[in-house]
Order: C-alpha cells, then sequence, then structure tokens
C-alpha cells in the first residue's frame, strides 16, 4: 500500500522497498468515494497493543476510515479500477526482487497464465519441493505480475521455489473460472512432480481456493497436496461468523463485510449457493486432508473463518495448526517485508512445508484426463507448458508482459 501524505506520519521512514505499500492499492482507496463508518469506526478504538513491533503497530494505527471503498458496477471502471491498482503493486513487486533476491519467470501451464519465483539461493533439500500459490484479492483484485507479491516473499524469505497461478476473475470471468485454472496448474504440476513435494497456500481469497482447491482434487480423484497453508481464508463467502460483526471496523484493512467483499461476492458468485464447498469450503468434507497450517489474526475480520475451518479440520482429524497473530488486521503479515512480524510469518510456513512435503517419483500413471470443468478452463488456449523471458531483480521487462 502506498500511504498518502494525511498519514504519512503514522509510518517510520520508509527505504524505497517498504513503498511498496500499495500492494493493496490504499492510494486509489482513498482516492475512491468513500462511505460513511460504522461500526468501531463510529467510536473509540482500543489502544494500538504495545505486544507488537513498531512496524506493526503503525500498520495498527492507520484510522480504518480512510481505506474504504466500494467496487464499481460498470464493468468497464472496474476494470481500469483494476488495472491501475495492479500497476502500483507490480511496481512494488520488482523493488521486492532487489532486496530478496529471486527471478520471476512468466509462462503457461495447461493454458492458464503462470508465473515462476525461483529464489537466487535454494534452500537445502528444498530442490525437489514446490509451492503452488493462489492469491488473494476477492476474485477481483491483482492480475498480472501484481499477484506474485506473496508468491515473492515466500520464495524470497524461505528459499523455496514457487509457482503462482494468475487465475481468470470477474466480471469477465465469474465463478468457477479461477477454480478451473487452479485445478488445471496443479493437475500440470503432477505430471513432473509427486503429490508428496507440492504445498499449496495462499492468503484470503487465496486460503480459501487452496481449501476449496484440494476439496475438487480429492472429489476428482486426484491425489491431494502434501501440505496446506491457507491463510486467513475468506472460507465463507457469507457474512457468518462471529469476527464479522466483533472485528467490523476494527480491522482496518477490509473494514467490515459491505464494505468491497460484498461487492466482490456478487460479482464472483453471481447467484451461486454460497454453501457450495468450492466456493465457501468451511462446509465442506475435510476429511482425508494433508496437514494444514492456518494463520489469522486478533482483529482479522476472517478470524472465524479461520477459526472454523481449523475447529472441523480438528473435528475431522486433520493434523491442523492455527496461528493467531498479536493485533493483526487482515493480512498484515505481508504488508511490511521489513517487519518482524512478516518474516516471522513466512518463516514458520516455510518451516511446515519443510517439515512435511516429501520428495519422490512421479508415478507412472499420470492423472487422468481434465474434467469437463477443467476442459472449461482452458478451452480455447494452447495447452502445455510454455516458458516464458525471466523477470529479473533489475526490474527489466519480460518479453511477456503481465495481463
Amino acid at each position: 500500500m502506498h500511504p498518502m501524505s494525511s498519514c504519512s506520519r503514522l509510518f517510520r521512514p520508509l527505504t524505497s522497498l517498504a513503498r511498496t505499500l500499495p500492494l493493496l492499492g490504499l492510494t486509489l482507496l482513498l482516492a475512491w468515494p468513500q462511505p460513511a463508518c460504522a461500526d468501531w469506526t463510529q467510536g473509540q478504538r482500543p489502544p494500538v497493543p504495545q505486544t507488537v513491533s513498531k512496524e506493526l503497530q503503525a500498520l495498527i494505527a492507520r484510522d480504518p476510515g480512510l481505506f474504504q471503498m466500494t467496487l464499481p458496477e460498470d464493468p468497464a471502471r472496474l476494470k481500469a479500477f483494476v488495472e491501475r491498482n495492479a500497476q502500483g503493486t507490480a511496481n512494488a513487486v520488482k523493488d521486492l526482487q532487489k532486496q530478496l533476491h529471486f527471478t520471476i519467470t512468466p509462462g503457461t501451464m495447461a493454458g492458464v497464465p503462470v508465473f515462476t519465483i525461483t529464489p537466487d539461493t535454494m534452500a537445502r533439500g528444498c530442490e525437489d519441493l514446490l509451492l503452488l500459490h493462489l492469491h488473494g484479492g476477492g476474485y477481483v483484485l491483482y492480475p498480472g505480475l501484481s499477484c506474485t507479491w506473496e508468491a515473492g516473499l515466500m520464495a524470497g524469505l524461505t528459499g523455496m521455489k514457487v509457482v503462482c497461478v494468475d487465475y481468470r476473475m470477474p466480471p469477465d470471468h465469474p465463478y468457477p473460472a479461477a477454480m478451473d485454472d487452479a485445478l488445471a496448474v496443479y493437475k500440470e504440476l503432477l505430471k513432473a512432480h509427486p503429490a508428496s513435494a507440492i504445498g499449496v497456500f495462499g492468503s484470503s481469497t487465496g486460503g480459501g481456493m487452496t481449501l476449496a482447491l484440494a476439496l475438487r482434487a480429492r472429489d476428482e480423484g486426484l491425489p491431494l497436496p502434501g501440505a496446506l497453508a491457507p491463510c486467513t481464508p475468506w472460507s465463507d463467502l457469507a457474512p457468518i461468523g462471529d469476527s464479522y460483526a466483533t472485528s467490523a471496523g476494527l480491522d482496518n484493512v477490509l473494514i467490515r463485510y459491505d464494505n468491497w467483499l460484498a461487492d466482490a461476492v456478487r460479482l464472483y458468485a453471481r447467484g451461486q449457493d454460497l454453501k457450495n464447498p468450492y466456493l465457501s469450503p468451511v462446509y465442506g468434507d475435510f476429511a482425508g486432508f494433508p496437514p494444514t497450517l492456518l494463520v489469522s489474526g486478533t482483529r482479522d475480520l476472517f478470524l472465524s473463518n479461520t477459526v472454523r475451518v481449523h475447529l472441523k479440520m480438528r473435528a475431522q482429524g486433520v493434523p491442523a495448526d492455527l496461528i493467531v497473530h498479536e493485533g493483526m488486521s487482515h493480512v498484515q503479515y505481508y504488508m511490511d517485508p521489513n517487519m518482524p512480524e512478516a518474516r516471522f510469518h513466512f518463516q514458520e510456513v516455510g518451516r511446515f512445508f519443510k517439515g512435511h512435503l516429501r520428495p519422490g517419483t512421479v508415478p507412472a500413471v499420470q492423472p487422468g484426463t481434465a474434467s469437463q470443468a477443467g476442459v472449461k478452463a482452458v478451452q480455447g488456449q494452447t495447452s502445455g507448458p510454455v516458458s516464458g523471458q525471466a523477470v529479473h531483480a533489475s526490474g527489466q521487462a519480460s518479453a511477456q508482459a503481465p495481463r
């Protein structure tokens, strides 16, 4: 996010990299017409906790009333809004590369655009392991290179290779396009990697998609990934769960459900039953799932989404762990790469994957042909992996420009 002058005094002096906070597009959020504040924004907010780093204190201290927005209803205006937001984040990714030393290579898998993020120094023992990343953004934000921010942090801070899926999004591609693309890429990865060597992770929407991907993979007879890390997952698209009320306005990132989340649901679900587990995976059957690490924060609007999944997994015998960060609103663990809590978060997730993923041999019999849903996902596109020119830390544009 890129803080505006009205709130710049809340932040410590920033390096060039720390100005990468346009990640969630605060410049655009501040410029967008703002609805009236509600909930915690109407009254006295709890004090900023002194039990966290100064960097996190600065994030917690931001006024949530500054960052509210609604999504444009007109498709053309929505696309323009998303593109402006994406450009700022893509520029931030290039700065991140200079600090964390990784390479981004665009390409396609099963006709789906992907970015492969490779750390300059691979962690020992991780040469044959691979992480699949599904980005957040409410199914509407962060196309192209902008989708790689979290994946870059993971690769740079853990030394693990990551494939990031640039899945299709509304308004042109509502449900199930995003999940079709994610599943198509996972099937492609299974051709070259054993499932036990693949970990899947993502935050917010990406966390919900991580869970839904495992549900779909199992339902289609595919081997499940070796481990999952759905961080603050959007596991229920309806405003069901205690923290939707208790953290409304307290979470100074998402603010509340009827901010822009309700708009995103309307655009993506298009009238579908929100209790469909592929949309709201908290209603799915997690029995037999691999080891799972869930992450949230004490002020996170999606804390209940996360807790409900964790409790259900434990009840169904899944080896699931939960980390709740002190004082954090939604996804604040990746907003400042220099923040101690950010490094702790990615090191913990990386340690989790390194402890559970196992290299092996690819089965002689490959997964079956794509399901009808998978076929729809790549219809009219060229299938098979295609390498693109790498985007290096110098920030040079690739031959295959991000969408």
